[in-house]
């Protein structure tokens, strides 16, 4: 098929400023940076920034300015009066999308046509969604008839992963603000700048000091703020071993947690699925942020008699794939996170063809620097491969093999992941008989990868619980349990 050059089309960075240091933010205000570690562009491995480690005495600081402004502020205002300020920094997250995609794109690796399109857009939406609920949280059926009324925890210790930094802030700040709670924030340790960013947003919000702090640091930090005994809920998005050891950390106390943790989702196609537009779905599906995505469509079950269809017709599309510079509006893959993730990457599916799978990868040039992956198909995949079995998080794609939906469910439930599926077919009646089956918290019918602040998100087994989005993940941020604060604003 004839190929066609793309002029470059690079994004300018001079959008947005990067400071050579930053410290952290506490109490409505940046401190100095003292103890620093880089974050670096995945894409050609220059230093972006010199950013804080957090100590577990700035931890404490962290948490005390939360409990002040909880105690002192935003646990005593009205829920009208936080929506004002959700829309506000909704707003500024719009007025500033340019800004925020490019800073995202740089620290993380990802295309800037996903950071525009998707990332910025979607966090925004998340902040006016939340500002809607503010002042609705008594018509939301959080409680029963009977019941207390539901209130907010107090502090909340949120834990964010590397992959989608923006977003997966909005989608814990936001619901924590509007139900009333205070936040300290931790960003992952390779992708921090974006957080950062969000601190000034912050202050041009006017938002009271110490509702919002936000904690840079690798682990250590994240073990402070968990074990923190002034923390009431933690909220953690990242992989499951270190879920199990939150989970671990916690049990014996009063904190509450939500953990949304890794995948291993199955997209199935039927025979009678409409094949281009599935091929559409599978490539989203799994090569959306370079495969770096929890819910990512990693394994792919096709049925036995439109194997060799699919699979003809998905190589094909990524052979028009661009790999490149994620600043390029051209590029549909960036670069991985890190070195670290790269390596664990490249492990896998090198045990994946000792283990007898077939890899496939069409042909790209690669930049000389920094941490890249081509899109890559392993056919010829058992259940027992490694590749089957374990999160992969990179852009790599296993292809099994079903003859029946009976088969196809135990298949796709067969592992120990329950975080999402994809179904493709022409039949509604499967469609529903196979979101009955599957053990997954999220189903796509006939897409994948589809997001709406409105719909709640969240898995079972070894991908977590609790729920982020909609009126479901609203439930976590609030309890029913007496009240330590007098006159807390419902």
């Amino acid at each position: 098929m004839p190929t066609f050059e793309y002029a470059p089309a690079p994004e300018s960075r001079a959008v947005v400023t990067i400071e050579k240091s930053y410290g952290l933010f506490v109490d409505g205000a940046f401190t100095r940076p003292k103890a620093t570690f880089p974050t670096i562009n995945p894409a050609d491995e220059t230093v972006l920034a010199e950013v804080s480690q957090a100590s577990a005495k700035d931890v404490d600081k962290a948490v005390a300015a939360a409990r002040r402004a909880f105690d002192g502020v935003w646990g005593r205002m009205s829920g009208t009066e936080r929506g004002k300020y959700l829309f506000r920094i909704a707003r500024i997250l719009q007025e500033r999308a340019r800004e925020f995609a490019v800073l995202e794109s740089l620290d993380n690796g990802k295309p800037i046509k996903e950071t525009r399109d998707f990332d910025v857009p979607t966090a925004a939406a998340h902040f006016f969604y939340h500002a809607g609920w503010a002042d609705k949280l008594e018509y939301a059926g959080l409680t029963t008839p009977g019941e207390a009324p539901a209130r907010p925890h107090g502090v909340v210790g949120q834990i964010i992963p590397w992959n989608f930094p923006l977003l997966m802030l909005a989608w814990k700040v936001a619901p924590a603000l509007a139900t009333g709670n205070t936040v300290v924030l931790k960003p992952a340790e390779t992708t921090p700048l974006s957080a950062l960013l969000f601190a000034e947003v912050c202050q041009q919000a006017d938002l009271p000091a110490g509702v919002v702090n936000i904690v840079t640091g690798d682990g250590r930090t994240g073990q402070a703020l968990v074990e923190h005994p002034d923390v009431d809920k933690i909220a953690f998005t990242g992989s499951t071993d270190v879920g199990r050891t939150i989970a671990r950390s916690i049990a014996g106390t009063t904190k509450k947690a939500t953990l949304e943790l890794g995948g291993k989702a199955a997209n199935i196609i039927f025979d009678d699925a409409p094949i281009d537009q599935a091929v559409e779905g599978i490539v989203g599906g799994i090569f959306f942020n370079q495969g770096q995505v929890c819910c990512a469509g990693s394994r792919l079950l096709v049925q036995e008699n439109v194997h060799d269809q699919v699979v003809a017709r998905l190589k094909r599309r990524l052979q028009t794939l661009r790999v490149g510079d994620p600043l390029d509006k051209n590029s549909d893959l960036g670069a991985i996170n890190s070195r670290e993730q790269l390596d664990r990457i490249t492990t896998l599916v090198d045990a994946g063809v000792a283990e007898g799978a077939e890899r496939w990868s069409p042909a790209c040039a690669l930049p000389a620097k920094g941490f890249w992956f081509p899109p890559t198909l392993l056919t010829g995949v058992s259940q027992t491969h490694r590749v089957a079995t374990e999160e992969i998080f990179g852009p790599v794609l296993t292809v099994l093999t079903f003859r029946t939906p009976q088969e196809a469910v135990a298949k796709a439930n067969n592992t120990a992941y329950g975080l999402s599926a994809g179904v493709w077919t022409e039949k509604g009646s499967r469609i529903l008989w196979m979101a009955d089956q599957l053990k997954a918290g999220v189903v796509w019918a006939n897409t994948f990868n589809r997001f709406d602040p409105s719909s709640p998100f969240g898995g079972y087994k070894e991908s977590g619980y609790g729920r982020e989005g909609g009126r479901h993940g609203l439930e976590a941020y609030l309890t029913t349990a007496p009240a330590t604060l007098t006159g807390a604003a419902r």
